[in-house]
C-alpha cells in the first residue's frame, strides 16, 4: 500500500469535528453533509461555543429559552447522526468581548481529545461577528504543525450570515468543494424542523423555502439535483 493511499484512508476514516458559534449553525450549514459522514461510517462531533439565545430581546433570555434550544440542539444531533462534544457558555453574539485565546481553548478541548482530520467551521467574513470569531480560533488552534491531525478544514454557508456579510467581504463566499445532500436533505430539513423557532418566514433567507432553494442553486451549479458548498480554507496532501 503507497503512502498516499494510507493517507486518504486515514482522512476518509478519521473523526470529523464541526465547530460552530450557536446551535443550529451546524444544521444550517452542513446538515446535510454531516448526515453523509455518518452514513459513510465516520464519527462526527460537534462544539457550539455559546447557547445561542442568551443576548435576545431587552433582557436576558430565561432559563427555559435555552433549555428548548438545547432540547432542540439534541434533536437535530440524532436526527443527523453526530454527537455534541459541549455546548459552550460563552456570551452569545458578544465573543468579541471575549479574550480570542478563551474561544481557542475551547476548540483545542475538542481538538485534543477528538483528533479531528477534517474540520467544518464558519466563513471568516460572515456578518455574525461570532462566526468571524470562531473561524480564527478554529484556524489558530488548529495552526499547522508536526504531528497535527487534521488535514482540511472547510468553512460552511450559513444563511442570512455569510450572504449578508457579502458587502463587507473583501473575498465573498466562492464554493471550492460541493457536496451532494439529495439522499440527506430530509434528514436535514427535519432536523431544521428541530429548530423551527430559529427559521423564518419565506421569502427570508433562513426559510424552509430558500434552504431547498439554495441547496439545489448549489447543485445545479455543479450537475447535481442537490448540494451543500463549501470554501476551502486548508488542506495538507500527505
Amino acid at each position: 500500500m503507497s503512502k498516499r493511499t494510507r493517507s486518504n484512508s486515514r482522512f476518509d476514516s478519521g473523526p470529523v469535528l464541526v465547530v460552530v458559534a450557536h446551535p443550529d449553525d451546524e444544521t444550517l450549514g452542513a446538515g446535510g453533509t454531516i448526515a453523509r459522514h455518518v452514513d459513510d461510517g465516520r464519527d462526527v462531533f460537534a462544539i457550539s461555543l455559546t447557547d445561542g439565545v442568551s443576548s435576545r430581546g431587552r433582557q436576558k433570555a430565561s432559563r427555559k429559552q435555552i433549555r428548548e434550544r438545547q432540547r432542540a440542539a439534541e434533536q437535530a444531533a440524532s436526527i443527523l447522526g453526530f454527537r455534541w462534544f459541549h455546548t459552550g457558555e460563552l456570551p452569545d453574539n458578544g465573543l468579541d468581548g471575549v479574550p480570542l485565546l478563551e474561544i481557542i481553548r475551547e476548540v483545542e478541548r475538542a481538538r485534543f481529545r477528538l483528533k479531528p482530520t477534517l474540520v467544518y467551521t464558519h466563513f471568516p467574513y460572515d456578518l455574525n461577528v461570532d462566526h468571524r470569531l470562531v473561524c480564527q480560533a478554529v484556524l489558530t488552534a488548529f495552526r499547522p504543525q508536526p504531528g497535527e491531525s487534521c488535514i482540511e478544514i472547510r468553512a460552511c454557508e450559513v444563511p442570512s450570515s455569510t450572504d449578508y456579510g457579502s458587502a463587507i467581504s473583501p473575498t465573498p463566499f466562492t464554493p471550492t468543494i460541493s457536496v451532494s445532500i439529495d439522499k440527506t436533505w430530509e434528514r436535514k430539513l427535519k432536523a431544521l424542523k428541530a429548530y423551527e423557532a430559529e427559521m423564518r418566514p419565506y421569502p427570508h433567507t433562513r426559510s424552509f423555502e430558500a434552504l431547498e432553494a439554495l441547496a439545489r442553486t448549489r447543485g445545479t451549479a455543479v450537475g447535481l439535483p442537490m448540494a451543500e458548498a463549501f470554501h476551502l480554507l486548508r488542506k495538507v496532501e500527505l
